[in-house]
């Protein structure tokens, strides 16, 4: 039983180490503005499958490489996972305008918080439901920046590939739960089919940018952290961690995405901000009240 509870805790701190990785994404992504998006994946995924195949061999010789030997499933759901987000993600940005977009996309954290109740050794209670829903409510004043929604018929494509988004990504963290004993070196694995993937992407519907010198920095950012290393982390996180809890967490990437971006002077700070940290972060404490019980007792 101890020895669950301390893989529990380090499971949940990986993912959030994850999430404050993906804080970093905004501003990274503006460092390499002008880069086609399926080229930025298929560079930044390549750098992480690279890096994660050395440390392997690092660690382990080339036979350690035989890791990447998993079942077909494991595959499908990792690749389709990751790629199919990025790929829904992007088509809706294409579609719709970007708030609408980005608000139904950023229900994934709380389609995590629901999709674990199908999980067999996880309970949804209540408080769970009301932190994902305030996380949620902050976001939306964060992508609106506190303004109105105005959905139009017009975009449903771009809105029904934001919802896909969402539902990929929320799919992929809660069905991975299934695959505990999958070791997360497989990860990188999936970051070099996504990067071949993007690759494919990019050559049918980009034209090929050369980066500057300042935008290959911000790529090798991105494929080290918010591309690279968050990947990994949410894949133990979701694996051995507490899974509602990482969802209702996950609501501090854009809160936090927009702090590092005020503080780089790229955004102003507004009361739309403070409001929005107060709702993420009260949603987080209400969603954490078993585990804070539980220290208690």
């Amino acid at each position: 039983m101890h020895d669950t509870a301390h893989s529990s805790r380090i499971g949940t701190l990986a993912g959030f180490m994850a999430v404050l990785l993906w804080a970093l994404l905004a501003l990274f992504t503006t460092g390499a503005k002008g880069i086609p998006p399926f080229q930025l994946v298929a560079m930044t995924f390549a750098l992480a499958f690279i890096l994660s195949m050395a440390l392997i061999i690092a660690r382990g010789g080339v036979a350690r490489l035989g890791v990447l030997r998993q079942p077909v499933p494991v595959w499908l759901l990792g690749v389709g996972g990751l790629f199919g987000y990025h790929f829904f993600y992007f088509l809706a940005l294409g579609n719709a305008p970007p708030a609408d977009a980005s608000l139904i996309a950023y229900l994934w954290p709380l389609l995590i918080v629901l999709f674990s109740a199908l999980l067999p050794s996880e309970r949804l209670r209540w408080f769970h439901v009301v932190g994902a829903l305030c996380g949620f409510a902050g976001a939306g004043l964060l992508v609106t920046d506190g303004g109105q929604l105005a959905f139009d018929n017009r975009y449903a494509l771009g809105y029904l590939a934001a919802a896909a988004c969402a539902l990929i990504w929320s799919s992929y963290s809660v069905l991975n739960r299934s695959f505990k004993q999958v070791p997360t070196d497989v990860v990188g694995g999936f970051c070099g089919a996504v990067a071949v993937l993007g690759a494919l992407c990019h050559l049918a519907f980009e034209q090929t940018v050369m980066p500057t010198p300042e935008k290959w920095l911000a790529i090798a950012a991105l494929g080290l952290g918010p591309v690279g290393a968050a990947f990994f982390l949410w894949d133990y996180g979701t694996k051995h961690g507490h899974i509602q809890l990482l969802g209702v967490s996950s609501y501090a990437a854009p809160l936090l995405s927009t702090i590092v971006l005020v503080v780089f002077g790229l955004a102003p700070a507004t009361p739309v901000l403070a409001l929005a940290c107060i709702l993420i972060v009260l949603g987080a404490v209400i969603a954490s009240a078993d585990m804070l019980r539980r220290r208690r007792s």
